[in-house]
This record gives structure tokens, C-alpha cells and sequence, in this order.
């Protein structure tokens, strides 16, 4: 049966409840509790953010994606799942998956080299973080089908940028979620670039949430970074997805406000002017003035918030700065549960290499 379009349509604006001054604009804001909560991670997560660049200055982590001035989607997007919902997260997605509950040590392991990935995908029920783009979104699907049909109540955030809307993967996945209505909630950070090329030279869609009515799954637009919105918004998302209503998608307007990683040079495709006028529409600035204007944000609070970050940040650092000796042999030990005849061959081809060098 072919759904209603009109009803798979999402608002002609992206949905905002708190607006850049600090002020409620909407009726749905989530309770006090649960924003100064969301406030907390916020800056947690601005602060994991800045100390993962400062360490790959200090060549202690090869690459890092930053998330800054995207923390909203990031925070939003893990506080809305139950502990036995599903994450799947891109290379920027590090603070979702800490959010979840990885170690940030842990999640950081892929981009220091140390490991494919550093945490059990199974312990907080968050997939390993992939870089090719779009290629963990069947996988998704795949799981949240998994799901319905042992007829469980998990909901899989599958978390994608505007980049991976472009990539084939990324309507392969929505197809097959549709017509077997995969509860997955396909969220989209919209942060305007893919790497150096504007949203404008890779869609011409009204937007990247009007591509889910090609597939029939419902869209909806959310400032990316208003708090409120993006917990209202995906959170219901959420709640029908789990309903059995089927895959939801999600397109959080946001923007990147750092180069896309410390290997780019932002300025050779956009001006301070675009990024300075996104500064005052900072997640944290805006949550931060809401919330002390209902009086519920005290200076204990702040400081009690800033003292929570240092120590994350300072469990970062002594994470990164401490160096492990790899195992040559784990290279096959992972790869699958009965190795292969081949792998075993190399396997012990590397074990008499190392062996006669001494190694072993």
C-alpha cells in the first residue's frame, strides 16, 4: 500500500523550540531536569572535542573528525535511545558513542591506529565507527530488521552527514528499511559541507529529509542546534519507530565550524564571515541562556559542569599519551570466528618471520 505523501512531508522550516537568544519559542520544550542534564554533556562533549584536537597537534592521535558547534546532535542523538537501543555512528560521531557509554579512550583507538575498533560494539550496544561513507547504514538496517523479526524493542540510530545522502548505500538502506519497515531512525547532520563541497553542488531536493518520500518513510527538519528541538524531534522518531511505524528520517540543520579534519584547510573553500555568523547560534551559548533565565542554572552548576569536563578531558589525555605494544598475531586473530585456510597459512608465515627475527 502506498502511503499518503502529503503525510510523509516534513515542515516547511526545521522544527525549533529554543532560538539562538535563549528564548522558547515552541510549546514542547523538555523539562528543566532534562536540559540541564543535556546542558552537562554539552559541554562535556565541546571539551572532549578541543582536547582531541590539541592531541592530534601532539601527534597523539593520527586524524580527528571535531564535532564543535555540532554537540547537540551528537548529545541528542544517544540521550534518545534505551540502553538496548543501537547506535551506528560515522567517523564524527566519537561523542554520541561516549554519550552511549564508550570509554572515549576506547572510541578513540580506530583514530590513534591502535585497533579497528577499541570497544566491544556489543557492550553499549554501539557499532564500530566507520569512515567510508554511508557503508554502516545497511548494516543498520540490518540489524533493527534483525530485531522486528524476533520481535524485539530495539530502535537503531543510524547517523549519517549530508555527504552520505549522496552515496548509493544510503538509498539501498532506506529502500529496504521501508518495505520492511526496519525500526531505524536514519539521522542526518546536515553541516552543509562534504568535506570542501557545499550542500548546493551535491542535492537539489527542497532538502535531504524530502528524500525519505521516495521510499515512503516520514522526514522532519530540526535546527541541529537547538538542544530542545533535536530531543523533542528524534525522541519521537524514536517512540514510532519502536511503535512499529516503520524507519523515520531525521535532517538536524547544523554546521560544522571546524575544518573537517586537521588534514584540511577550511579557508580554501569558505570565508570567516559564513562561519562567524553560525558562532551565535552555538548550541551550548543558547541552551545555557534558556536555562538561566528560568533560574535553574546556578554558578555551582557551571563550575560543577566545568570540573566534570577537565576530568574527562584529562582521562583523554592519559589515555592517548599511553602507548601499547600490538600483538602482530591479533591481526588474524579478529577477522573471522573459523579463520579461513588462507589466513591461517599467513598466519603462521608471519609467526616464522617474527620468530626468526626474534620477535616471538
Amino acid at each position: 500500500m502506498t502511503p499518503d505523501p502529503r503525510r510523509l512531508l516534513p515542515s516547511d522550516a526545521p522544527v525549533t523550540l529554543i532560538d539562538p537568544d535563549g528564548k522558547a519559542v515552541g510549546n514542547a520544550v523538555p523539562d528543566d531536569a532534562t536540559l540541564l542534564r543535556s546542558l552537562g554533556a554539552l559541554i562535556t562533549a565541546r571539551r572532549l572535542n578541543d582536547q582531541a584536537y590539541a592531541l592530534v597537534r601532539q601527534g597523539r592521535l593520527a586524524v580527528y573528525p571535531s564535532s564543535h558547534g555540532q554537540e547537540a546532535c551528537q548529545v541528542a542523538a544517544a540521550q534518545v535511545l534505551d540502553a538496548d537501543d543501537w547506535l551506528f555512528p560515522t567517523y564524527r560521531d566519537t561523542v554520541a558513542a561516549v554519550v552511549k557509554g564508550v570509554d572515549v579512550v576506547e572510541a578513540l583507538s580506530l583514530l590513534k591506529g591502535d585497533w579497528h575498533c577499541g570497544y566491544d560494539p556489543h557492550e553499549h550496544k554501539v557499532a564500530p565507527h566507520t569512515t567510508p561513507l554511508a557503508t554502516q547504514l545497511p548494516h543498520a538496517v540490518g540489524v533493527g530488521h534483525a530485531a522486528r523479526l524476533r520481535g524485539e524493542p530495539t530502535v537503531v540510530m543510524a547517523m549519517c552527514g549530508d555527504g552520505g545522502t549522496s552515496e548509493g548505500d544510503f538509498h539501498e538502506a532506506l529502500n529496504f528499511a521501508a518495505v520492511f519497515r526496519a525500526p531505524v531512525v536514519f539521522f542526518v547532520q546536515n553541516n552543509e559541507y562534504a568535506i570542501s563541497v557545499p550542500l548546493a553542488r551535491q542535492s537539489a531536493a527542497p532538502s535531504l529529509a524530502h528524500k525519505g518520500v521516495g521510499y515512503g518513510i516520514p522526514g522532519e527538519r530540526v535546527d541541529g542546534n537547538d538542544m530542545a528541538a533535536l530531543l523533542s524531534v528524534l525522541g519521537e522518531a524514536v517512540r514510532r519507530a519502536r511503535a512499529g511505524e516503520g524507519p523515520q528520517l531525521v535532517e538536524a540543520h547544523t554546521y560544522r565550524i571546524q575544518a573537517h579534519t586537521n588534514a584540511d584547510d577550511a579557508t580554501r573553500y569558505r570565508d570567516e564571515a559564513e562561519v562567524a555568523a553560525w558562532v551565535p547560534r552555538d548550541p551550548i551559548t543558547r541552551l545555557r541562556a534558556y536555562l538561566q533565565d528560568r533560574g535553574v542554572l546556578t554558578a555551582e552548576t557551571e563550575t560543577a559542569f566545568s570540573e566534570a569536563a577537565e576530568r574527562a578531558a584529562g582521562h583523554l589525555r592519559d589515555g592517548l599519551n599511553r602507548d601499547i605494544t600490538p600483538n602482530p598475531q591479533d591481526l588474524f586473530a579478529y577477522v573471522y570466528e573459523r579463520p579461513t585456510s588462507q589466513l591461517r597459512e599467513q598466519e603462521a608465515l608471519i609467526a616464522d618471520e617474527l620468530s626468526r627475527e626474534g620477535a616471538l
